[in-house]
């Protein structure tokens, strides 16, 4: 077994228009024992700056507590909010440093630009490799399982209603097809005036 697989999870991300979700499940274990069902793997970065880390869940409150900090004295260096793909440089950053000694986690970044409202995503993998498509990004246990939801359900210009039912029916049906992910589900809908927050109620076996 991948040490990324030993406590479980899945993230996913998902652009829509003039909006971007970020979506995970909630479970914590180790292997196939079941020990929380409210483990968080996002995390709040700015207003409009969301970031999730499957893997091991040791290495995802690390890593979400270096980044918090890289990120506090960046803004008041610069006096700015910082943009989302300036946040994924920073992650990079962070994991490649420590390539041959890795965190084993694989970052997920939603956001909209604080200037254009522009929505992005973009997932790394754990030295620091960025992936930037149009459309969704994820990672986790059940990557397969979401890949083909996701392929089938997505399509260009979302609505947030219609963002928010895709993404969560695309989570609740991967993590049914996986031992080691589920157990609820939280969804945040993140748009230029608001962020929503939803949770999902799944399979409980």
């Amino acid at each position: 077994m991948s040490i990324l697989a030993y406590n479980g999870g899945c993230v996913l991300a998902m652009k829509g228009k003039n909006c971007v979700a970020i979506a995970a499940d909630r479970r914590f274990g180790i292997q196939a024992q079941t020990l929380s069902t409210d483990f968080n793997r996002v995390f709040e970065m700015g207003s409009h700056l969301y970031l999730g880390l499957p893997g091991l869940a040791t290495d995802t409150q690390t890593v979400a507590q270096r980044l918090k900090f890289r990120l506090n004295l960046y803004e008041l260096r610069e006096n700015r909010r910082i943009k989302p793909k300036t946040f994924g440089a920073m992650i990079a950053n962070l994991l490649y440093e420590r390539r041959f000694g890795p965190y084993f986690v694989e970052p997920v970044i939603a956001g909209l630009d604080p200037i254009t409202k522009e929505p992005y995503i973009c997932s790394s993998d754990l030295i620091g490799s960025l992936n930037e498509p149009n459309d969704f990004v994820l990672a986790g246990t059940c990557s397969e399982q979401l890949y083909g939801m996701c392929e089938s359900l997505w399509m260009p210009d979302m609505e947030p209603d219609q963002l928010f039912e895709t993404v969560s029916q695309a989570l609740v049906n991967a993590c049914d097809r996986d031992a080691i992910s589920g157990w609820g589900g939280i969804v945040y809908i993140i748009e230029a005036d608001k962020v929503t927050v939803k949770t999902l109620k799944t399979r409980m076996d």
